[in-house]
């Protein structure tokens, strides 16, 4: 693929994402829903182009979101970890011991959702944030991230299927046919 063909694909999927980021405005019970819908489509940009042009595209989100998406937390939250999971993803499991590729996976998604919210908490001034999780006790943090991991454990599984149903259903249906017409 031609190098302005690889810009114009991933100036498509930079706005596709924003547009997602930006319905966290809209839909504000949202905050973790679309922005791994938006990292999703980033796995389309590894697959069609390359690793680099999903890093140039998350990069260019991740900045336009600080300013676009309405809800921080949800911009935060693609930054530090679904949006560029779907592009580790990949590498993660290659990773040949599986215990080494779960605890890898789940070291990054529970370090950097700390981070997350010791960022919001501590230099955004998101002291609402600390004062919901304790509504749910003294161990409300702890049943936070255990309710994380769990989800965690579905949204890695959903986004292999995504990655499989892509590649072996819709990328021979769509896109070989759309690249063999092109060349005719």
């Amino acid at each position: 693929m031609s190098k302005s063909k690889q810009i114009a694909a991933g100036g498509i999927a930079s706005s596709l994402c924003l547009l997602l980021m930006f319905l966290t405005g809209v839909f504000p019970f949202a905050t973790y829903a679309l922005p791994a819908m938006a990292g999703t489509l980033l796995v389309v940009v590894v697959l069609e182009l390359n690793r680099a042009t999903a890093v140039m595209v998350y990069v260019s989100v991740s900045l336009l979101s600080l300013f676009i998406a309405p809800d921080k937390e949800a911009a935060l939250v693609f930054i530090f970890f679904f949006g560029y999971y779907p592009i580790l993803k990949g590498l993660i499991e290659q990773i040949r011991l599986r215990p080494v590729e779960l605890a890898v996976k789940y070291i990054l998604f529970n370090g950097m959702m700390v981070l997350v919210y010791f960022l919001m908490i501590q230099f955004l001034g998101m002291q609402y944030v600390a004062d919901e999780m304790m509504e749910y006790g003294p161990y409300g943090l702890y049943f936070l991230l255990g309710a994380g991991n769990f989800m965690f454990f579905y949204y890695d599984k959903a986004l292999t299927g995504l990655i499989s149903a892509y590649i072996y259903q819709f990328r021979p249906r769509y896109i070989g046919k759309w690249k063999h017409e092109k060349s005719l």
